[in-house]
């Protein structure tokens, strides 16, 4: 009997595959799929084992620069994929695309999936470090793309279009999904509990998240005694260049500025109880977190940045600020502070919009098509020569 077709997932953390790709591997595992998850694997392990999925712990790591472990990660991904012999792989973000590629191509995996998770640090840092690091970038992502012959998956039209403008990848082997989806029945109405109005950050805690802007606004609102309690939810993330030091978390903390209530697992309840959820991050994939906040009924607040534009209809689900700009972010809050109603009423159209455009059924569904498609075209294919 014909074993089913085996899907690798190659997602550098254990704890982003459970938070932004654990339905989409459950949907698949549904469908027909024997599915597989290569991973650094810290916190969440044993969750991803009582899932059913095959856990493949791996060492690769997103802030190493170190040249014999970066090349030490590529021999590891290689020998893997040819003692899994995966019918698809499915790369997500940046270094499991550069070095899952080149693997993929050594070992003759048939089908490859590239997909972007955003654009990252490289792509909104202004200063020289950036511009270089952005540079190199689109170099290597262009020869990685075109050697694995991938599907490379964006989550919005601009980033797919700056791609294609830069001559990365080509425009027809790309496909615009957008992101995973979110559990409408989880993530359900809730009105925000009694007491001082919480106006909610929640991210991994990044300068690039928009979080220095969140506490400056923060901290004028206080000064113009406007009555809210403001929230970071989120985890440090050390391995990320924008990473926010947590000695500086706490001086916040300590000023009485914001409180930071760490990583939370269970986000229905978290988000809960906010007011008001904010992002005023620089640019997005197709931030997660905003579908989860409109799917709980939430007004919500972010940058008018590429991949946020996408989920946010400002005046109608929220209210869309320019980035950077904790003055413009400040009066936004202060605005939905004083009217409950419109937090009420752009909290019921962002979850209409989310049932109707972002649910999981119908992200998570449009990948799904796209594995069977690439399965249908290397089913029909004549044979090639073999890799390495």
């Amino acid at each position: 009997m014909d074993r089913l077709p085996r899907l690798l997932f190659l997602i550098t953390e254990d704890w982003y595959f459970w938070s932004h790709r654990l339905d989409l591997a459950r949907l698949a595992a549904r469908s027909g799929f024997d599915v597989s998850i290569a991973t650094r694997v810290t916190d969440h392990g044993d969750r991803i084992r009582r899932e059913g999925f095959a856990l493949l712990p791996i060492r690769l790591l997103r802030k190493s620069r170190n040249l014999g472990a970066e090349l030490a990660s590529i021999v590891e991904l290689i020998s893997l994929y040819k003692r899994e012999r995966p019918a698809i792989v499915h790369h997500v973000a940046l270094k499991p695309m550069l070095y899952g590629s080149f693997a993929a191509w050594w070992a003759g995996v048939p089908c490859v999936v590239n997909a972007f998770a955003g654009l990252g640090y490289a792509f909104t840092e202004r200063h020289g470090r950036g511009r270089i690091l952005r540079n190199g970038l689109r170099l290597m992502l262009k020869g990685a793309l075109s050697l694995s012959r991938s599907v490379v998956v964006f989550q919005n039209r601009e980033d797919r279009d700056l791609m294609v403008n830069n001559g990365v990848v080509n425009r027809n082997r790309t496909r615009i999904i957008p992101g995973s989806g979110v559990d409408t029945k989880a993530f359900d109405l809730q009105a925000p509990g009694q007491g001082a109005a919480i106006v909610m950050l929640a991210s991994r805690m990044l300068w690039d998240k928009g979080i220095g802007e969140f506490v400056e606004a923060a901290r004028r609102l206080k000064d113009r005694g406007v009555s809210a309690r403001y929230v970071l939810v989120g985890r440090c993330d050390e391995h990320n260049p924008a990473a926010i030091d947590p000695h500086q978390l706490r001086r916040w903390v300590q000023d009485g500025v914001v409180e930071w209530w760490g990583h939370h697992d269970d986000m229905p309840e978290t988000l809960g109880a906010a007011a008001i959820v904010v992002l005023p991050s620089y640019r997005e994939g197709l931030p997660k977190i905003l579908l989860e906040a409109s799917a709980s009924g939430k007004a919500v607040i972010a940058a008018d940045v590429p991949g946020i534009r996408q989920i946010v209809e400002h005046g109608v689900t929220g209210f869309l600020v320019p980035p950077r700009d904790p003055a413009a972010l400040a009066a936004a809050i202060e605005s939905l502070l004083g009217d409950p109603s419109l937090r009420v009423s752009m909290g019921l159209a962002g979850r209409e919009a989310v049932i109707r455009n972002f649910s999981v059924e119908k992200a998570a569904g449009a990948m799904l098509n796209l594995y069977r498609e690439l399965l249908d075209s290397q089913a029909s294919a004549p044979p090639a020569a073999g890799a390495a």
